[in-house]
């Protein structure tokens, strides 16, 4: 908790000074960060690996029923999504990434790049290295954090109210163990079962605009009790007692 107070008393620190001097719309780095430093400003027409890692935590914060592409181009959608998300946090909404969106940025990630309200051992609460599903341990593990920043989202849009996760990544014997699917989006690691308040019909509703493409909620066969948000390649909601 400390570490995160500093964290964002710095990012404040660092805003304040660069307004000060005039330097804040020029100067690409805010300031360096344990996980990851972006080193110029981003916009329209940018590319390369900074774009994608922007993308990633910007993912959720895209109009409904919407998906932002992982691929590492600054398109119309980036800089749409990034505009979201400083609207969301009272940045200037200039859809341009630069120091005041990257200090943001710092502020709301711990040092191993998940998002501060989210963590890896809440979306795997299945084994301890991510193996034995469909995809690799590694891809299971990049997948978890790309919907870690998509429920980041999700919570600040709600109000910062935190969001319960009952189940993340299973392994073939995990999912087995618990009835899932064979083709269960929880083999993959981007799949989160959601309890607790808000209302699960809240939940479901909600993540239609976070840049899930997979929700199942009440009213669908076993899902009265959670809200299932997943990335999908092949969209798909019901939960017909949120009128989903």
């Amino acid at each position: 908790m400390f570490r995160r107070v500093a964290r964002l008393l710095l990012s404040f620190v660092m805003i304040s000074t660069g307004v000060l001097l005039g330097t804040v719309a020029t100067t690409g780095t805010a300031h360096a960060d344990e996980c990851y430093t972006w080193s110029r400003t981003l916009s329209e027409g940018a590319s390369g690996s900074d774009v994608t890692q922007l993308q990633i935590r910007v993912a959720g914060w895209v109009s409904s029923g919407e998906r932002l592409s992982y691929d590492g181009q600054y398109g119309a959608r980036t800089a749409a999504a990034v505009k979201k998300f400083q609207a969301a946090y009272g940045l200037p909404a200039d859809g341009v990434a630069g120091p005041q969106t990257y200090s943001k940025i710092y502020a709301l990630q711990d040092p191993d790049c998940t998002p501060v309200h989210f963590s890896y051992a809440e979306l795997n609460k299945c084994n301890s290295d991510w193996s034995g599903g469909a995809v690799s341990a590694a891809t299971a593990k990049a997948n978890a954090l790309k919907t870690m920043w998509k429920l980041e989202a999700m919570r600040h849009a709600l109000g910062d109210v935190p969001l319960t996760i009952s189940s993340g990544f299973r392994s073939y014997s995990c999912n087995s163990a618990v009835g899932g699917s064979s083709t269960s989006r929880h083999l993959y690691g981007d799949a989160a079962d959601l309890t607790g308040s808000p209302s699960l019909c809240r939940l479901a509703q909600e993540a239609r605009t976070h840049g899930f493409s997979e929700i199942l909620g009440p009213g669908y066969p076993d899902h009265n009790d959670h809200t299932h948000v997943a990335l999908d390649p092949s969209p798909y909601w019901s939960a017909p007692n949120c009128g989903i």
